[in-house]
């Protein structure tokens, strides 16, 4: 069976990985591991002075302890951390007014950067999703880098963008905040240097909605370079405590084709009709359970968007047209969230590694379990191991060139829509 995004433990097989020589530069990691370590240690008693840069050590912890909150009249809230650019709680409310936090993570900060998330609520990079046996060519160069999953890159590879600190560039009090991160040439193995940018804007509600998260990311590079982010939320619209999977959520996904896989979760190049398959998920929605069990190990699977559905709001501004990727409802609370983007495919992922582990032990939010498909990720990227499919859109971005990636989710409640 196919493992890796939800096996919650990493560190042991990223151990695994280095045995079997997935690993480079493992004695210089450690070193550099322990001389950040020891500096850690001595700015904990040194207070006033810079010794070995305690300073921006101090700054570094500050800024992993601060948290943006973004409001809106209807009461939707956004918190917003600066490590991994995580998005740490989203409270919509519910038909009847009732808020609730309808995504999974940690209070507990360390969870996230010490490899026991499995990616809850994070910008993940320099490419989301997996580059088989992490090589590739550009310009006749080949290039291996970190290998982190059954010896292919997950997410970036084994330090990727989440476990970063990222710089907050601007805060407007309430409704939106700028984040940046600099991934130096080399960082995992990856080419050039990387100026990654993510904007957090939560909008007023109007007549046809409570409001709309608009999620806006940039890069540019020193060097060709394969450039995919992604925001990786885990949704559970009857609140992330409720106890309750995701197999009633009712799914659409604007798809008419899917990318194969194989038994490493690696596409085949393939792309494939999702219509008489369970991949279809039509207009009207399905429910989630009524399918899975026809899909051996559950849905980690790239849908490859129609770009003809397109997507206008006059409330958001974009450098490139939208199209929808998804509506996802659940009929109990009556939440419903569509989501548009301007990348070339939504990977459907249905929380099929999350086994129950993950509790208030490794500090969950609310004290919550988080069990079997207790939540799904609908995550917009361009598709998985594009850098070594010559079919599939090209994900390597030139220097002088701007990669540009924007998601929309518009909240609403089925009050509305009856």
């Amino acid at each position: 069976a196919a493992r890796g995004r939800g096996t919650v433990r990493p560190r042991g097989r990223e151990g695994a990985e280095a045995a079997e020589g997935g690993d480079f530069g493992s004695i210089e990691r450690h070193s550099l591991w322990l001389s950040t370590w020891l500096r850690g240690f001595v700015c904990s008693f040194e207070r006033e002075g810079d010794i070995l840069g305690c300073r921006s050590i101090r700054r570094s912890i500050r800024g992993k302890m601060e948290t943006y909150v973004l409001k809106n009249s209807k009461g939707v809230e956004v918190h917003i951390r600066p490590l991994g650019a995580l998005v740490q709680r989203l409270i919509l409310p519910s038909a009847k007014g009732e808020p609730s936090d309808v995504v999974l993570g940690f209070d507990r900060l360390e969870s996230y950067a010490d490899g026991t998330s499995p990616y809850f609520g994070v910008v993940v990079g320099r490419v989301a999703n997996r580059i088989e046996g992490g090589k590739f060519k550009i310009g006749g160069e080949e290039f291996q880098v970190s290998v982190n999953e059954n010896g292919n890159t997950l997410h970036g590879g084994q330090v990727g963008f989440d476990k970063a600190t990222w710089g907050v560039v601007s805060h407007e009090e309430g409704r939106s905040v700028t984040l940046s991160h600099l991934s130096e040439d080399g960082d995992q193995g990856f080419p050039g240097q990387v100026t990654v940018t993510v904007r957090y804007t939560l909008t007023e509600p109007s007549d046809s909605d409570d409001g709309m998260l608009v999620v806006a990311m940039s890069a540019i590079t020193t060097k060709a370079t394969p450039i995919s982010l992604a925001q990786h939320g885990y949704f559970n619209l009857t609140g992330h405590a409720s106890g309750s999977d995701v197999l009633n959520h009712k799914l659409h996904l604007n798809a008419r084709e899917y990318t194969p896989v194989d038994g490493k979760l690696i596409p085949t190049g393939e792309l494939a009709p999702t219509e008489g398959t369970p991949f279809h998920f039509p207009a009207q929605g399905v429910r989630v359970g009524e399918r899975i069990a026809e899909v051996p190990g559950g849905f980690d699977h790239n849908f490859v968007l129609d770009k003809s559905v397109r997507r206008e709001y006059d409330r958001v501004a974009t450098s490139t047209p939208l199209h929808l990727a998804a509506v996802l409802e659940e009929e109990t609370s009556g939440r419903k969230v569509e989501l548009s983007t301007s990348a070339p495919g939504v990977q459907f992922y249905s929380g099929n590694f999350l086994d129950g582990s993950l509790t208030k032990a490794q500090g969950t939010k609310e004290d919550a379990t988080y069990k079997v498909h207790g939540g799904l990720c609908l995550e917009t990227q361009g598709f998985p191991n594009a850098v070594n499919q010559s079919n599939f859109p090209t994900n390597v971005l030139q220097p002088g060139e701007r990669y540009s990636h924007y998601m929309v989710y518009k909240f609403d409640t089925t009050t509305r829509t009856a």
